[in-house]
């Protein structure tokens, strides 16, 4: 098997940055661009066929999350932001320092500011606009409370540690056999 797949789609190809981390698993279509430090894990797939993803410095997108555009639309994840596992972000803006939680869906022309948690399994409906350091969860997710400065901050160090996971990501090797 080799890796990561890359796909250009009308005329458009992904564009990453050499500092920056793909799994070898991860499939990369179209308009996209993923910052330094920035790492996309397995089974991850950023769909830029008709508008474009773009990944800023040090955010995580962790396995089998799904990133899309609606036509002629953007979805931008901003600095230090980590996505869990198994997340769906479509063409919505997510500010610095951010952490969307495990399973969650984050729909068209959504806004999450800077500094907020979506929690794990919520869906922020279609335009819904999240304020900075906002606490979200449930269905439809709903602003349960402010985080503290320390809560907010809190997100920035557990990103950084997906810098480090990332850079000890090693090469393809067969199992070890009994």
């Amino acid at each position: 098997m080799t890796g990561p797949y890359f796909y250009e789609y009308a005329g458009r190809r992904p564009t990453v940055h050499p500092d920056a981390w793909i799994a070898p698993t991860a499939t990369l279509i179209g308009d996209v661009t993923v910052a330094a430090g920035a790492s996309v894990f397995y089974g991850v797939v950023l769909r830029g066929d008709v508008g474009a993803i773009r990944v800023g410095e040090r955010t995580n997108i962790q396995d089998n999350c799904v990133l899309h555009v609606d036509t002629g639309e953007e979805c931008v994840l901003g600095d230090d932001v980590t996505v869990g596992h198994l997340a769906l972000v479509h063409s919505a803006h997510v500010a610095d320092g951010c952490l969307i939680g495990m399973g969650s869906k984050v729909l068209s022309r959504s806004r999450i500011g800077e500094g907020s948690l979506i929690a794990a399994g919520a869906v922020v409906l279609e335009g819904a606009e999240i304020p900075p350091r906002s606490l979200a969860a449930g269905v439809p997710a709903k602003v349960r409370r402010e985080l503290t400065a320390e809560e907010s901050q809190a997100f920035i160090p557990h990103a950084a540690n997906y810098v480090e996971t990332a850079q000890k990501q090693g090469a393809r090797v067969e199992p070890d056999r009994p």
